[in-house]
C-alpha cells in the first residue's frame, strides 16, 4: 500500500509514478488526504494539474473518475441520465404483450436498470479499492450555476435523483479540481478546497520530470531542451510551452534521432512545443538561434 503518512512520503510515492513534484505541492496533497478536503489546482495549461490526479490514483490503487468540464455542462450531464432508447423498447414490448400496467411500468422504467451513471454519481458509489479519485478537470470552462451545484455536492458528498432519492457516498471520494484560469472561479467554491497554484517548474525539477517521462533521451539533449524551454518562457509569447510540451518535444527529437539542438532542428519541430502560429512566426529566422545560444551559455556557466 502506498505510503502517504508524511510530506516526504507523498513526494516519494508520487515520484514512483513518474510525477516529480516540489515540497509545496506534496504538502497540500498530504493535507488534502489527511483532512479529507477537496484540492483545487490552478495554473497554466500543461503544468501537470491533471497528471497529479492520475498519479495519485495509481499510487493509491484507486479508481480514477474524470469529469471533463465544458461550456454548457449542467448537473444532469454530470450526475446521471436515463437510457431513453432502452426505455422506449421496454414500453413497446409491454404494449405488444398487453402487459402495460402503467404504474408498474413507470416504476420499472425509472429504476437502476435504465439509469446511466455520470462521473459525479459514479464517485458516490462504493468502490472495492476504496474511495475513488474524482477529477473535475478544467472547471473554469463551466458557468456559475454549475459551480453552485458543486458546492452542495462537495459539501455533503451526495446527489439527489428525483425518481430514486438521495444517494450519499459511503466514504467521500478524493476530489481534485483543476482550472486553467480562463475565468475566475467563485470564492465560495475555493473556500471549500485547499488551494495550490501549479506554476512552471524550475530547470532542475523539469530536468527530473523529463528524465522520468523520456528516460531514453541522452543527458546532454535533455539539458539543452530544458534550458531552451526555460529561456523561451521568458519571451513574449501568446502561449508559453508547459511541461507537457517539453516532454512531447523531447520525444519528437528522439524519434528524429537528434543528439543535440541546432537552429535547423528547432525550426523543423516548432509545432511540437508551440501551438499558435503567431508564436511560431516569432521564432523564425535568427530568433531561435539567439535563444538557443543564450540557453547553451547558461548551461556552460552553470
Amino acid at each position: 500500500m502506498a505510503d502517504m503518512s508524511s510530506i516526504d512520503a507523498v513526494e516519494t510515492t508520487l515520484g514512483t509514478q513518474g510525477y516529480i513534484c516540489d515540497r509545496a505541492l506534496a504538502t497540500v496533497v498530504f493535507l488534502a488526504l489527511r483532512l479529507g478536503r477537496p484540492l483545487f489546482l490552478e495554473g497554466e495549461a500543461g503544468t501537470g494539474k491533471t497528471e497529479i490526479a492520475k498519479a495519485l490514483a495509481a499510487a493509491l490503487g484507486r479508481d480514477l473518475i474524470r469529469l471533463q468540464c465544458y461550456e454548457g455542462l449542467d448537473a444532469a450531464s454530470a450526475v446521471y441520465d436515463w437510457n431513453f432508447p432502452a426505455q422506449m423498447v421496454a414500453i413497446r414490448t409491454a404494449e405488444a404483450s398487453g402487459q402495460a400496467d402503467r404504474k408498474a411500468l413507470q416504476t420499472e422504467l425509472f429504476g437502476p436498470e435504465y439509469l446511466t451513471e455520470r462521473p459525479l454519481l459514479q464517485a458516490m458509489r462504493p468502490h472495492k479499492a476504496g474511495p475513488p479519485v474524482l477529477l473535475i478537470d478544467e472547471l473554469d470552462r463551466t458557468d456559475e450555476p454549475f459551480e453552485a451545484f458543486l458546492l452542495e455536492a462537495l459539501s455533503d458528498f451526495q446527489v439527489t435523483i428525483p425518481e430514486l432519492g438521495t444517494i450519499a457516498a459511503p466514504e467521500p471520494p478524493i476530489v481534485i479540481l483543476t482550472s486553467n484560469r480562463t475565468r475566475e472561479v467563485h470564492d465560495a467554491l475555493k473556500r471549500r478546497c485547499l488551494y495550490h497554484w501549479v506554476g512552471y517548474p524550475s530547470a532542475e525539477r523539469e530536468l527530473g520530470i523529463l528524465a522520468s517521462r523520456a528516460p531514453e533521451a541522452a543527458a546532454t539533449l535533455s539539458r539543452e531542451v530544458v534550458a531552451f524551454v526555460q529561456r523561451l518562457r521568458t519571451e513574449d509569447l501568446f502561449k508559453k510551452p508547459g511541461v507537457a510540451e517539453t516532454i512531447d518535444w523531447a520525444k519528437c527529437l528522439l524519434a528524429l534521432d537528434v543528439l543535440e539542438l541546432s537552429p535547423q532542428v528547432i525550426a523543423d519541430t516548432l509545432g511540437a512545443f508551440l501551438k499558435y502560429q503567431d508564436d511560431i512566426q516569432k521564432l523564425q529566422g535568427s530568433e531561435a538561434k539567439r535563444i538557443l545560444d543564450e540557453a547553451k551559455a547558461s548551461l556552460a556557466s552553470a
